[in-house]
């Protein structure tokens, strides 16, 4: 492409005779940039204006900062600083650097002068290009405001959102701590002291609230009651269950039966109710302290262990047992054993047995045993923690899963 016809791509000079732009390759000032060099900066004051004759410019806003940002790019034919000729000294409003070598002319305010003499039509040319130009940058601009105003909104609303995170975060957490307290309201602060027996009981539940739930109580005259349960579900709701199953065991105990009686009595009121999908599995016993016979019913819940100074017995099973309130006539698994002097009485919640290692693999009924072999002739609080501080061991850094609750009853030698 000739130079003239480089003047002839500038739209202030597009109208010019043939000759007036030859005149101006001719005599305007050429200037040599190399590859990163800066022509002009930001902010500086200006009284020219450049058009390109080869290689390529970019225009810059924040050069050398951190939010800097490149706004266009100008080849062969595109000028820049045409405001610098309409009104000498004013600051640039941005930076030009060369992003590869290239080659300009250089038009300053005199120069510009010169030619409006010689050329007078160059004013109206000059002012609508200049109008034109303007209003693309008022475009280009109001583009951009659209578009920070709308990453602005969406920075609202995602901060909106995130703070109804925070606010619904609470709120559970409220909600847990509430269930959690229901779940400690409902556990004895201290167990029962009774000459010739030795109660022992945790619960460290998988998360903040659990479902597990243990009592030691007294009945009336020599008779103990003792009940372990395991609820569906986890939080509040299993928490709001957990404390109602309680109160109607503890209810119903005080009128009277056996420990199957007493179940079916709270299934009864748990299936009236029906306000959840909810159930619980339960071992309720009772305890006659001077025979040292103990009466149990249990309602779909793990098998208790007895240990004495003969071995390990495990209780079979007469049926199945079903938990509490899901079906309106229950089978219960009901037994009565006599625990003899120096034998311990171990009730337990599945978390113990299902407690697994880094490798997957659970505790176990066998380990459990194992266990209580290990810890035979312990009292019944000193039981409880010595098996817990095994299942520990044995889970090494594994995610604790489920609830892990235990209940030991140790019987003295001497009675």
């Amino acid at each position: 492409m000739s130079q003239t016809n480089l003047f002839k791509k500038v739209p202030i000079f597009s109208d010019l005779p043939q000759g007036e732009l030859e005149t101006l390759s001719t005599t305007l000032e050429i200037v040599e940039l190399e590859n990163g060099q800066v022509l002009f900066c930001e902010n500086e004051p200006g009284d020219s204006l450049y058009i390109v004759i080869e290689g390529q410019l970019e225009i810059i806003m924040g050069m050398d900062t951190s939010d800097e940002r490149r706004l266009t790019l100008l080849g062969a034919g595109e000028f820049v600083g045409e405001m610098a000729l309409l009104i000498p000294g004013r600051a640039r409003t941005a930076s030009v650097r060369a992003l590869k070598a290239a080659r300009l002319w250089k038009m300053t305010d005199k120069d510009f002068e010169a030619l409006l003499y010689r050329q007078p039509k160059l004013a109206y040319t000059m002012v609508a290009t200049l109008t034109r130009r303007l209003d693309s940058t008022t475009m280009s601009s109001f583009h951009d405001l659209q578009t920070k105003n709308h990453q602005l909104q969406q920075a609202y609303d995602e901060l909106k959102a995130a703070q109804a995170q925070l606010v619904e975060k609470e709120r559970i957490e409220r909600e847990l701590q509430l269930a959690a307290e229901i779940q400690v309201s409902i556990l004895p602060q201290e167990l029962l002291r009774i000459p010739g027996y030795d109660f022992g009981a945790l619960m460290h539940p998988a998360r903040m609230v659990g479902g597990d739930f243990y009592d030691v109580f007294s009945v009336g005259g020599d008779r103990i009651g003792i009940v372990i349960g395991d609820v569906t579900d986890k939080g509040v709701p299993a928490a709001i269950f957990m404390a109602r199953t309680h109160a109607l065991i503890m209810s119903e105990a005080t009128h009277g039966g056996t420990p199957g009686e007493i179940l079916r009595r709270v299934n009864k009121h748990l299936i009236q109710l029906a306000q959840s999908d909810q159930f619980v599995t339960v071992i309720l016993g009772l305890l006659d302290r001077a025979a040292g016979k103990f009466d149990f019913a249990r309602a779909g819940h793990e098998h208790p262990l007895l240990i004495h100074e003969r071995g390990i017995i495990e209780m079979k099973s007469q049926r199945v047992g079903q938990p509490v309130g899901i079906l309106e006539e229950i089978l219960l698994d009901e037994h009565s054993i006599v625990m003899p002097p120096g034998s311990t009485l171990l009730l337990f919640t599945d978390g113990v047995t299902d407690a697994r290692n880094p490798r997957g693999k659970v505790f176990s009924y066998k380990r459990l045993r194992n266990a209580l072999v290990k810890y035979s002739g312990k009292g019944g609080q000193e039981t409880c923690d010595s098996i817990l501080e095994t299942i520990r061991k044995f889970q090494s850094t594994a995610r604790q899963e489920d609830d892990i609750t235990m209940v030991a009853l140790h019987r003295d030698l001497t009675v």
